[in-house]
């Protein structure tokens, strides 16, 4: 069985019909905890003379746990399996997003203004000034969400259309979360410059373009280019949801040890997307002696990789040698990227009294917190069932909203640094602890202080669309009426 937590991916109900009896319950349920399911609910469907038919809601730790339960269950007399389903499929079936009209058109007046001939006047307007297209259409709240389906977190190189639900769940957290409107693109192609085309080619209907799970690195080089070449927005999770939520992390655990960042050693095990942009936004944020590694061992140049000349230049500024143990030695924050199981105790060790490890790769990190030694206070995993889980769902939802309300053109370094330090302001420096770095993704404030960190520089940088959409779109909106 897997080390993962119970419930939340992995519940089923099993439908159960056997005999009304005093104590066929107790029996049942004696079953289902011997193999160590988790009890999550109990429904009565049907009675019919001496037989009962009954739900039960089971939390299992993966689907061969899953497998077990049943398999238990059916070994038991006397009790009939109708049918097992699975909660996480059930609630896939059909989708988990649609789009869904702002406005009823319930006559033929409102039909006439909603399409045609009314919309004729708003296309003509929009083809006049392009820039009212801010303002009379969905285009400055929507955001595309594109895809390859080429490295998806623990799954790999799984396609476009294995990689649709975890883009639809992208797209429900941004709208539950951030009140954003999005859209999942997978395209069937990992070329470059076909993606790039492609994107570019559909940028005109969203306000924003949000890459998800393409791997390195080619999602450098398609960042790279879409920003430079498009008026809106280009921000790709994997790298910068990472970093921010990393720094967000950061900054508590300094608060909390009293520390100062610029006295840290880091080292960075795994410089791929989200290494790398862990790396840059914490130079950014005044860390001075990074030190990384990768699957080669100690940082060096590696050409492919458009970010390679930056971590030559930044990384490793005393020129450390040797091994990720000896470069261990007199660290102060450990941040894994890398790989389950790729640092032990002993190696940990060799870092300073009360140090930081963020142990990142999920579902297995680098290092269970349960392993690691007494010298690390604090330590963070990607996972919910450990404390200090460190998820990109804190960043992005609240980073478009700040995106799409201020209308900004493109993203910024200083953008991502003000938004790890809106996070990290949620909690209140005297509810900090050790266990408790970062907030919860369900307290509101977390978007609320994201999204104004973003719209403040925004403004600041003048890369805010808000006042000149407003001046273009709803001024010409006033003359006709």
């Amino acid at each position: 069985m897997s080390n993962g937590n119970l419930g939340g991916a992995n519940s089923i109900t099993v439908r159960l019909e056997y005999k009304n009896k005093k104590g066929m319950l107790a029996e049942i349920l004696k079953v289902v905890s011997e193999v160590g399911g988790d009890m999550a609910g109990i429904d009565v469907i049907s009675i019919k003379g001496e037989t009962i038919v009954r739900d039960l809601t089971i939390n299992a730790s993966d689907s061969e746990h899953e497998e077990k339960i049943v398999s238990a269950i059916r070994g038991y007399k006397d009790i009939r399996v109708v049918n097992v389903s699975d909660q996480t499929f059930l609630l896939h079936l059909g989708g988990k997003i649609e789009l869904r009209s702002k406005e009823k058109i319930q006559n033929r007046d409102q039909m006439s203004r909603a399409y045609t001939p009314g919309v004729g006047k708003v296309s003509q307007r929009i083809f006049e000034d392009k820039s009212s297209v801010w303002t009379l259409t969905g285009k400055a709240h929507t955001i595309a969400i594109v895809t390859d389906g080429s490295a998806v977190l623990g799954l790999g190189d799984i396609g476009p259309e294995a990689v649709l639900p975890v883009m639809e769940g992208k797209a429900v957290i941004l709208k539950e979360f951030g009140g954003v409107d999005s859209w999942p693109i997978c395209l069937d192609t990992q070329d470059v410059g076909e993606i790039v085309k492609i994107v570019k080619s559909i940028s005109p209907g969203f306000g924003g373009i949000h890459l998800e799970d393409i791997s390195a690195p080619r999602c450098f080089e398609i960042e790279r280019i879409l920003q430079k070449e498009l008026d809106i927005p280009v921000f790709h999770d994997d790298q910068h949801g990472t970093a921010i939520v990393v720094l967000a992390a950061l900054i508590n655990s300094l608060k909390v040890l009293n520390k100062k960042k610029e006295d840290l050693k880091v080292v960075i095990l795994g410089l791929g997307a989200a290494g790398a942009a862990c790396a840059k936004i914490l130079k950014d944020f005044g860390i001075k002696n990074i030190i990384g590694f990768n699957s080669k061992g100690l940082y060096k140049r590696v050409d492919e990789y458009n970010h390679s000349y930056w971590l030559e230049e930044n990384l490793n500024p005393y020129n450390e040698q040797g091994d990720l143990t000896d470069c261990l030695k007199g660290a102060d924050f450990f941040l894994g990227l890398a790989g389950p199981d790729l640092v032990t105790g002993d190696q940990l060790k060799n870092m300073n009294d009360e140090s930081i490890v963020f142990a990142l790769s999920n579902p297995n990190p680098e290092i269970m917190p349960n392993d690691v030694p007494s010298n690390v206070s604090i330590i963070a995993t990607g996972r919910s069932d450990f404390p200090n889980q460190v998820n990109n769902s804190l960043a992005y939802p609240g980073f478009f909203r700040g995106l799409v309300d201020s209308k900004a053109e493109k993203i910024t370094n200083e953008m991502k640094v003000a938004a790890a330090k809106a996070i990290s302001s949620v909690i209140n420096e005297n509810n900090l602890s050790e266990d408790f770095i970062m907030p919860s993704m369900f307290d509101r404030n977390v978007v609320k202080n994201v999204s104004e960190a973003v719209i403040g520089v925004a403004s600041e940088q003048g890369l805010s669309r808000r006042k000149n959409t407003l001046k273009s779109g709803y001024i010409s909106f006033k003359r006709f009426h």
